[in-house]
């Protein structure tokens, strides 16, 4: 579904990224972790084109993405849930899953789209009216990946979203996300809750100083408790 080649990444001067070259399987969770710092955020953003200056290759579904703009990459079933969720002030929880069809070429339903992503999100579905930053810090974080989900992206990229949130959404999360991928939707997760993540993925990929320095199944990575204190503790 998604290959990244010799991805390198800059912000100004600052050479983030020294040929990040990852695979992701179609249909797969795959868990991108590392300490902060290590250019886990740099990947993804590079990879939906969000980062200022790039080189290599990246390929989505059989497409070269290098020379395509974030929105076109969106328009090809890519999409991006960032770490700082981005709601919307002043809009209600239903206005801004609307935004999430703003930009799509689909030619998808609203009112059925928001129907069908509501019973997804019973929390959701109660709040549609309420102005969405009224929220807890969990359930806004359910709305920025449902805004991310309504418009049926093909793959979604997922930066830390278990960050400053309750225990019992984490694992509300942990299943909703095992059922994207059970429907087909594949899953790029940056974390920093290694356990969880390894826990909840079929791959992992430790990058460090913006390089890859392991790739395993999530399992053996689960089970390799010097491998994470080496590169992923805190």
């Amino acid at each position: 579904m998604l290959e990244t080649k010799e991805l390198q990444a800059w912000y100004g001067a600052s050479h983030i990224l020294h040929g990040i070259s990852i695979a992701v399987e179609r249909g797969a969770i795959v868990a991108l972790v590392g300490r902060n710092g290590a250019g886990k955020t740099t990947t993804i953003r590079s990879i939906m084109g969000l980062m200022p200056k790039t080189s290599g290759e990246i390929r989505f579904d059989g497409v070269d993405l290098t020379a395509l703009r974030a929105h076109d990459r969106f328009n090809l079933g890519l999409a991006y849930v960032p770490e700082e969720r981005r709601i919307v002030p002043g809009l209600t929880v239903r206005e801004n899953l609307q935004l999430g069809l703003v930009a799509s070429r689909a030619g998808i339903d609203e009112r059925v789209a928001i129907d069908e992503i509501a019973e997804s999100f019973p929390r959701l579905k109660e709040r549609l009216g309420q102005e969405a930053v009224t929220m807890s810090g969990g359930e806004q974080q359910m709305l920025a990946i449902a805004r991310a989900m309504i418009a049926k992206p093909k793959m979604i990229l997922l930066d830390e979203p278990s960050e400053g949130i309750m225990p019992v959404l984490v694992e509300e999360m942990g299943v909703l996300f095992r059922r994207l991928r059970d429907q087909g939707v594949t899953l790029l997760l940056v974390e920093q809750n290694v356990e969880w993540a390894l826990r909840l993925a079929d791959r992992a990929v430790i990058i460090d100083q913006g390089e890859v320095v392991h790739e395993s199944s999530a399992d053996v990575l689960l089970a390799d408790k010097a491998m994470q204190e080496r590169y992923c503790a805190v």
